[in-house]
C-alpha cells in the first residue's frame, strides 16, 4: 500500500513537472550552474581596506611602512549587520590591491597584516570576515590584485609562482568564495618592470582550489566588467560576450562592448556594475559629506540589475576598521526603498494569458516560483494580456526571462489600456535575467506585452507590477 502511494505521489510530481516546465530547446551560449546561482545574488558589497585608508591615498605605492595600517576597532560583524540590513547578498574583500599589502599573514611577502601593529601582528582581517559572514549568512568573495609594487620578485617569471601560491593561501584556508575578482591593472614594480601575468595558469589554479568560482574581470570567464564606474548598465544587455582577440585589461573589449555585451556572442559572461558609495574607493574623512543617497543607490540598482546584471556597490571601512555611519544610514535607506518598491506585486491576483490562445491562463508568470515558466508558442509578436482585478496605479513592470535555456528576446512593448484603447508606455530591447521598465502612473485594469523580436521562442518565467514611488 506505502509503494502505491509513493508511485502515485512521484507521478503526480512527474505530471506536475511535464505542466510546470516544457521542454526547450536552449539557445546557446547558456550559463553554468555556478553563474545561474550568481546572477540571483543581484547585489553585494566591495570593501576597499589597506594602507590607502590611513594615508589617504587611492592607489598606494607600496613602500608605505605596514605599521600604517592599524584600526582601532575593526568589527567585520558590524559590515555583515549592515550589508544584511541593506539587502547585499555578500561581501567582496580587497584582500590584495596594487600597494600589494595582504589583509591576511601572506607567507609569500613581507607587506603585510603580519607585519603591522594591529593586534601585534597577529590580526586575520580575511579570516575576520569570513567568520562574520559565515555567522551572518553572506557569501564573500576576494579581491587579489594581480600588480603588486611592493613585491621584489614583481617583473620576474618568478613573481607568477608568488601570485599562484597567494591564491592557494585564500583559496585553500578561508572556506568557499562565490566571486574572485580581477581588474586588468598592470603598471611597474619597485624593479621597474611590468609584469607578464599567465592568467590561464591563474584560472586553472583558481578552479582547481576552488570550481565553484565566478572569476570577475574584463574577459570573464564568470562575469565581466560593465565598462564603467558607475553603476550602470545599458539599456540593451545581452548577457553574451566574444572573448577572442582580447585580454584583461588594456587590450580588453571596447567599454561599449563591455556595457551591452554581443547579441551574438561565444560566451555567457554576464555584466557587474562596480561603483563606490563615495567619490573615492577607499575611505577618504573628506567626502564623509559625499556618501550617495539612498535614491541614489536605489536608481543605481533599477539601472543595472533592473538592466539584467549584477550590482557591486563599494563601501570602505574608516580607520576605526568599521563602515561610517553616514554609509550606514544610506546603505539602511536603500535596503528600506528597496524592500518598499517591490513589497507588493500588484498582479499577485491577476490572469494572464496569451493572444495566441486565448482565455488560457499562464499561472506560472505570475506565481513567484522561480522554477517555474511560460514557453510561448511562437517566437515574434506574440503578446500577453494581463487582466487585473480592478484599475490599479502602477509604473513599473518586472520581467525575467528563464535564463537557463538562454537569453532571447530583443524587442518588446509594454501598453496600457486606458479606458478606450492601449497606449504604448514602454518600448525596450533585452529582458535577460531581469528587467524593471519604468513609466510614467498609470491607472488600468489590463496590460499588454508583445514581443516583438526574440532570437527564438521566448521563454519567461515572472512578470510583476509595482506602483514604485
Amino acid at each position: 500500500m506505502h509503494d502505491m502511494k509513493n508511485y502515485l505521489l512521484l507521478a503526480g510530481c512527474l505530471f506536475a513537472g511535464v505542466l510546470l516546465a516544457q521542454p526547450v530547446k536552449p539557445v546557446y551560449p547558456i550559463p553554468t550552474k555556478e553563474q545561474l546561482t550568481w546572477h540571483e545574488k543581484e547585489f553585494y558589497l566591495f570593501i576597499h581596506f589597506g594602507p590607502n585608508t590611513f594615508t589617504d591615498k587611492e592607489w598606494g605605492e607600496g613602500n608605505e611602512d605596514p605599521s600604517v595600517f592599524n584600526p582601532t576597532a575593526l568589527d567585520c560583524e558590524q559590515w555583515t549587520r549592515i550589508a544584511k540590513q541593506a539587502g547585499a547578498k555578500g561581501i567582496i574583500l580587497t584582500a590584495k590591491h596594487h600597494d600589494g599589502f595582504c589583509l591576511w599573514p601572506s607567507k609569500q611577502s613581507t607587506h603585510t597584516v603580519r607585519e603591522s601593529k594591529w593586534l601585534n601582528g597577529k590580526g586575520d582581517v580575511v579570516k575576520a570576515l569570513s567568520d562574520a559572514c559565515k555567522k551572518t549568512g553572506l557569501e564573500m568573495g576576494v579581491y587579489i590584485s594581480p600588480w603588486d609594487r611592493n613585491h621584489p620578485q614583481y617583473g620576474t617569471p618568478a613573481y607568477n609562482d608568488i601570485y599562484v601560491a597567494s591564491m592557494k593561501e585564500l583559496l585553500t584556508q578561508y572556506g568557499k568564495f562565490f566571486e574572485l575578482w580581477w581588474d586588468g591593472a598592470n603598471g611597474e614594480g619597485p624593479n621597474g618592470k611590468k609584469q607578464v601575468y599567465d592568467f590561464k595558469r591563474f584560472e586553472d589554479s583558481a578552479f582547481k582550489w576552488q570550481k565553484q568560482l565566478v572569476i570577475f574581470s574584463d574577459i570573464g570567464p564568470g562575469a565581466r566588467w560593465c565598462g564603467n564606474e558607475n553603476g550602470t548598465i545599458n539599456n540593451t544587455n545581452w548577457n553574451l560576450l566574444d572573448t577572442a582577440g582580447f585580454k584583461r585589461g588594456h587590450g580588453g573589449p571596447p567599454t561599449d562592448t563591455l556595457n551591452r555585451g554581443n547579441v551574438n556572442g561565444k560566451h555567457w559572461i554576464p555584466a557587474e556594475a562596480d561603483v563606490s558609495i563615495r567619490p573615492g574607493w577607499f575611505y577618504h574623512a573628506k567626502e564623509d559629506s559625499k556618501v550617495k543617497s539612498p535614491e541614489t543607490l536605489f536608481n543605481l540598482y533599477l539601472r543595472s540589475v533592473g538592466n539584467g546584471g549584477n550590482l557591486l556597490l563599494n563601501v570602505p571601512p574608516d580607520r576605526t576598521g568599521r563602515i561610517h555611519p553616514a554609509d550606514s544610514a544610506a546603505l539602511v535607506g536603500f535596503g528600506k526603498l528597496r524592500a518598499a518598491a517591490f513589497s507588493k506585486d500588484l498582479l499577485q491576483n491577476a490572469s494572464i494569458s496569451s493572444i495566441a490562445a486565448p482565455g488560457k491562463k499562464i499561472p506560472t508568470l505570475n506565481d513567484h516560483n522561480s522554477q517555474t515558466y511560460w514557453v510561448s508558442p511562437q517566437q515574434q509578436n506574440n503578446s500577453l494580456l494581463v487582466k487585473l482585478p480592478a484599475k490599479t496605479s502602477l509604473n513599473t513592470l518586472v520581467l525575467e526571462e528563464m535564463i537557463a535555456y538562454g537569453q532571447r528576446v530583443s524587442a518588446f512593448t509594454i501598453e496600457a489600456f486606458d479606458g478606450q484603447a492601449f497606449q504604448t508606455v514602454f518600448t525596450g530591447t533585452t529582458i535577460g535575467r531581469k528587467k524593471i521598465a519604468s513609466f510614467p502612473l498609470q491607472e488600468t485594469d489590463q496590460l499588454r506585452i508583445t514581443i516583438q523580436q526574440a532570437k527564438a521562442v521566448p521563454v519567461l518565467r515572472s512578470i510583476s507590477a509595482y506602483q514604485v514611488k
